[in-house]
């Protein structure tokens, strides 16, 4: 297996630490469809939303409509009646479709279903005039089914900006004790045929499932989920790569978790990232129902509204104060120190999605006698002050304050308050 290289970027999600004083402006994502509806799909044509699940109550491939991205969502019902071909498939466990427009007007769902001879999960393909189907089956055979590797699944349509399309996909080496690999395989303009030989992107010996691969300028970001899907340690991560066939390198910290999110979604995964938002599938008393938030980027690199971003406080810049090496149990074992004089701040630059209210969490250590405190400048306004509970020397917790920021890339400074204060990061949420 490749071993892959985390990057370490100023840019990254973390695991919070304890929060002594919290002052919440966060926007967590919001649920769209209050029902069952994992693996959500998603794509946008005409002024209509359409989005698609595994198999559930509603059929074998549950497709909904809204006006927008975040609603009014209407379940329509089973946009593939007549389920998979009966040709290869058994009919349940039809998983993770996903639904794209063809160049004549027509539509085609690559979708998972159980391989009648094997007992495997295979990857097989149908056609439909309309979104919202009814999609059939195209062949006797699967589309993709390398039973030596344990199958296929995830299937995710990607086109490149020359109009080359392909499917990521991965084969499912956990269902046999072998490493799965994230696959990127060339099609026919219509999806429906192989037309390209297979290039590995990502191989994990643990989980990792349900790709989705989007261009930005000339990066290449693969998202992908990991853990177990059945509960709240599923996660969504990324990988990018300047070019299709890598070099790929990993997030030093997934994108989405159910703590980066402070628990307002357990198990945020089955991400679809379309324009400036992510659909993603979280559990809600045993079901997975579908959340949307808003997506930005940042120089190429993807933020979630309401999930925690952390900047370094050592990685900005500075005035009349120090950075601290070799400071025990900080990130990086680096803090800015002697914030000291009527002059001394550090300051970050830090991403917002979109405008409006957002939380700045500050990882601290308080050694004074006192509550201390720091001034809190946003983009060259004051906003208020952060306040630090006494925790000694190497001591890291968290702070919290409310900020109002733009969308795009802001300042945010902490400046000389009373008593005295070492910073190691600040998370925005």
């Amino acid at each position: 297996m490749r071993r892959l290289l985390a990057v370490v970027l100023s840019l990254a999600v973390f695991f919070p630490l304890p929060v002594q004083a919290a002052t919440t402006a966060a926007v967590f994502p919001s649920v769209i469809i209050g029902e069952n509806f994992p693996d959500p799909d998603v794509f946008q044509q005409n002024g209509t939303w359409y989005a698609y699940a595994t198999n559930g109550s509603r059929g074998h491939v549950p497709v909904a409509t809204a006006p927008s991205a975040r609603g009014p969502w209407t379940v329509r019902g089973n946009a593939m009646p007549g389920g998979p071909s009966s040709a290869w498939a058994q009919p349940g466990r039809t998983w993770a479709p996903d639904v794209h427009p063809n160049p004549d007007g027509s539509y085609t769902l690559t979708y998972t279903a159980w391989h009648k001879a094997s007992g495997r999960e295979c990857i097989g393909a149908a056609t439909a005039s309309s979104p919202l189907g009814p999609f059939t089956p195209v062949g006797d055979q699967p589309l993709i089914c390398p039973l030596d590797l344990g199958g296929a699944i995830d299937a995710n349509t990607f086109v490149d900006t020359n109009g080359s399309r392909y499917l990521v996909w991965k084969n499912d080496g956990n269902a046999v004790s072998k490493p799965s690999t994230l696959w990127l395989t060339r099609t026919t303009n219509n999806g429906t045929k192989l037309s390209g030989g297979n290039t590995a992107l990502l191989t994990s010996t643990g989980i990792i499932e349900a790709p989705d691969l989007v261009q930005r300028g000339s990066r290449y970001v693969l998202f992908y989920s990991g853990g177990s899907y059945t509960g709240c340690n599923y996660l969504t991560s990324y990988a990018t790569a300047t070019s299709l066939t890598g070099p790929w390198t990993t997030a030093s910290r997934p994108l989405m978790t159910t703590a980066t999110f402070d628990d307002h979604v357990c198990g945020p995964g089955g991400a679809d990232f379309v324009q400036d938002k992510v659909f993603l599938h979280g559990w809600v008393n045993g079901a997975r129902q579908v959340y949307v938030a808003d997506l930005g980027w940042a120089n190429d690199y993807p933020v979630v509204r309401g999930s925690r971003v952390r900047y370094e406080a050592e990685s900005g810049t500075r005035n009349h104060c120090d950075v601290r090496s070799n400071a025990a149990g900080a990130s990086g074992g680096k803090v800015v120190a002697h914030i000291d004089f009527t002059d001394s701040w550090t300051q970050n630059s830090v991403f917002a999605p979109v405008a409006g209210n957002y939380t700045v969490h500050v990882a601290y250590a308080n050694g004074s006698a006192t509550t201390a405190t720091h001034g809190l400048v946003v983009n060259g306004t004051n906003q208020g002050q952060v306040s630090y509970p006494v925790t000694g020397w190497d001591n890291w917790k968290q702070s919290s304050a409310s900020v109002t920021l733009k969308a795009g890339w802001n300042t945010i400074r902490l400046t000389k308050g009373t008593a005295f204060t070492e910073v190691d990061y600040l998370e925005v949420q």
